[in-house]
């Protein structure tokens, strides 16, 4: 639906999902060594951060061409991206849409439309190493990808006709009811680990 509407950079989507397929790869590879708990505290701090800086972004066209430096900045973004969503099992949207419209000055609904094409290859490589790590529920993954597609397709009509201002304030409240969702979970972790 995006696609079909030019709301997909591609060129901008080559690069996140370069750095993003190996940070896929490397996200799961380190959920056995790297401490879930605190990596969510940190996460979900940036997340208030950028939620707050979004209610106050003005986007811009977005449609800068590409140079080997912008290239760069994208490719580490898609392997932050790929890497947090392989270690805390998030969308890559929750990052990849914020960045691209609070750094790059793109607009809310071109950054969803690219952040789902990067996605796509993205989470089949990030299921493919957990699924070898006996880390996946497949039956879960029907029932959850089902219901995904069906509604991505109503949010992307409705995200179409929206304007930029309202988009980013409902993200922005998204990403940082994500984030109070995360540090209470910390937390509560926190606590259970200091009792024991």
């Amino acid at each position: 639906t995006y696609w079909a509407h030019d709301h997909v950079d591609w060129p901008v989507a080559l690069w996140l999902t370069i750095g993003a397929l190996a940070g896929a790869f490397v996200g799961a590879s380190l959920l056995a060594v790297i401490s879930k708990r605190n990596l969510a505290l940190i996460f979900a701090l940036v997340l208030v951060v950028v939620g707050v800086r979004l209610f106050f972004t003005v986007n811009g066209d977005g449609r800068s061409e590409i140079t080997f430096v912008l290239a760069l900045a994208y490719v580490l973004v898609g392997l932050a991206t790929g890497a947090l969503s392989g270690l805390l099992g998030i969308g890559g949207g929750a990052i990849m849409v914020p960045i691209m419209a609070v750094l790059f000055g793109i607009p809310s609904v071109v950054a969803k439309g690219t952040s789902l094409a990067v996605i796509i290859p993205t989470a089949l490589m990030g299921t493919l190493r957990n699924r070898s790590n006996s880390n996946v529920d497949l039956s879960a993954a029907v029932v959850v990808g089902i219901t995904g597609v069906v509604m991505a397709v109503v949010g992307a009509w409705v995200s179409a006709r929206m304007s930029d201002a309202v988009s980013n304030a409902l993200f922005a409240v998204l990403l940082i009811s994500v984030a109070m969702r995360m540090l209470r979970q910390a937390w509560s972790e926190t606590a259970k680990a200091t009792s024991d």
